[in-house]
C-alpha cells in the first residue's frame, strides 16, 4: 500500500466544525496519501463521523480548507466531490435486485448499457457476489448486503471511498470475515479508503495508518505499530491495546516512579506517566536469575484468565493492579492465584508521557 503524503490525495488544513456551543471538530490538519487505508478511530462522540462527513461534503466546515487531488472542494457538496460513502445502514433500495442496486449510480450518469453491464460484472466478481445478481436485497444476509453497498460505491470509481462504521451491525464472526474482504478489495483495486470505527482491533487489522480522535481533537496519527509502541498521551495508551500506567516524575533526566522504580530518560522536569505493555512483562517465581538492568516488582497473582493461546494474569504489585499477558506455553509451572511472583521488564519497554 502506498503512503504518498509528499503529494497528498486529501489535505485538510485548519478544519473546524461547531454545532451551537458544542465544538465537534477542533482545528486539525490531516493528510491522506493516494492508496492509503486510513482508520479514523475514537470513542462515541469524539467527532470522527463529523470529520468523515466534512470530507464527503455532507457537512461544510466552519473554517479551514479541504483539498482532494489538488482541487479545493471546501464549499462543494458531495455530488461534486470525487468521493463515495458507504453507510452503516447500507442504504440499499429494497425494491431492486442486486444488479439494479449496483448499477444505480451509473444509470443516473446515463452511461451506455454495455459499459454498465461490464462494470457491474467486474465489481460483482470482485466482491464475490457472482450468482446473486438477480436476487432481491431483502433475501440477502447482512454480509451480502454489505458487499452490495460496497459494490455500489466502488463501481463509481471514486478517488476516495469513505466508510462510516460499515461493519458495526454485523456479528463478530461475520465482521472478521468482512474485514478480510475489505483488506482484499483494497489491495485488489489500490484505492484510497477512509474508515471510521470505534473498534481499535478493527482499525489495527485493516488500516496502514490510524488517526485517533478524542473530544473533537486529532490526538495522534501514524501506523498501528507507531501508535501502539509510542503513544503520545495517556488516553491513546489505554485506547490502543491494554497498558499498565505508572505515575512518576522526571528530574535531571531521571524518572522515578511511584512504585519505587527509577531509570534514565531525557526530557523536561515534571510529572510523567510511564506506559508498560502487558506482553513486555515477564513473570518468574524467583529473583535469583534476574539481571541487574531490569525493572523489577514483587507481587502476588490475583487471577489467571485463560484466553486460548494467551493467558492474562492480574497481579497486585506495590499496592496496584498490574496486567501481564503471556503465551499459554510460557507461564511458569505451578503458578496460580495467590502465588508470589517477580515481574520484570526492560527499561527500553518504558514509554514516558510528559505531563498528561
Amino acid at each position: 500500500m502506498n503512503n504518498n503524503t509528499d503529494h497528498p490525495l486529501v489535505q485538510l488544513t485548519g478544519v473546524t466544525k461547531q454545532f451551537g456551543h458544542t465544538v465537534a471538530v477542533h482545528p486539525l490538519e490531516l493528510t491522506i496519501g493516494a492508496g492509503d487505508f486510513l482508520a479514523i478511530l475514537g470513542p462515541s462522540g469524539c467527532g470522527k463521523t463529523t470529520l468523515l462527513n466534512l470530507i464527503a461534503g455532507f457537512m461544510l466546515p466552519d473554517s479551514g480548507s479541504i483539498e482532494i487531488d489538488g482541487l479545493d472542494v471546501t464549499r462543494r457538496g458531495p455530488e461534486r466531490r470525487p468521493t463515495n460513502m458507504v453507510f452503516q445502514g447500507y442504504g440499499l433500495f429494497p425494491h431492486m435486485n442486486v444488479r439494479q442496486n449496483v448499477a444505480y449510480g451509473l444509470r443516473l450518469r446515463k452511461m451506455p448499457r454495455a459499459e454498465i453491464d461490464q462494470r457491474v460484472k467486474e465489481i460483482i466478481e470482485l466482491v464475490d457476489l457472482k450468482g446473486f445478481e438477480d436476487r432481491n436485497v431483502n433475501q440477502l444476509s447482512g454480509g451480502q448486503m454489505q458487499r452490495v453497498a460496497l459494490s455500489r460505491a466502488l463501481i463509481m470509481r471514486p478517488k476516495v471511498l469513505l466508510l462510516d462504521e460499515p461493519l458495526a451491525a454485523l456479528d463478530l464472526k461475520l465482521r472478521k470475515s468482512m474485514q478480510e474482504e475489505l483488506r482484499r478489495i483494497h489491495q485488489s483495486i489500490g484505492g484510497t479508503f477512509v474508515f471510521v470505527t470505534h473498534d481499535q482491533e478493527e482499525a489495527m487489522s485493516l488500516a496502514n495508518r490510524i488517526a485517533i480522535m478524542q473530544e473533537g481533537q486529532l490526538i495522534q496519527e501514524g501506523t498501528a505499530r507507531e501508535i501502539y509502541d509510542r503513544p503520545k498521551t495517556r488516553f491513546v495508551s489505554t485506547f490502543i491495546g491494554e497498558a499498565n500506567l505508572f505515575s512518576g516524575y522526571r528530574k535531571d533526566d531521571e524518572v522515578v516512579l511511584d512504585v519505587g522504580l527509577r531509570f534514565s530518560n531525557a526530557g523536561p522536569d515534571g510529572q510523567v506517566d510511564n506506559v508498560v505493555r502487558p506482553e513486555s512483562i515477564t513473570i518468574s517465581h524467583s529473583s535469583e536469575y534476574i539481571q541487574n538492568d531490569l525493572m523489577v516488582l514483587r507481587g502476588q497473582i490475583d487471577d489467571i484468565i485463560f484466553l486460548g493461546p494467551y493467558i492474562n494474569c492480574r497481579i497486585t504489585a506495590a499496592k496496584r493492579m498490574v496486567t501481564v499477558l503471556v503465551s499459554s506455553s510460557s507461564l511458569p509451572e505451578g503458578m496460580a492465584s495467590g502465588s508470589d511472583v517477580f515481574l520484570t521488564w526492560k527499561s527500553e519497554d518504558n514509554t514516558v508521557i510528559d505531563g498528561k
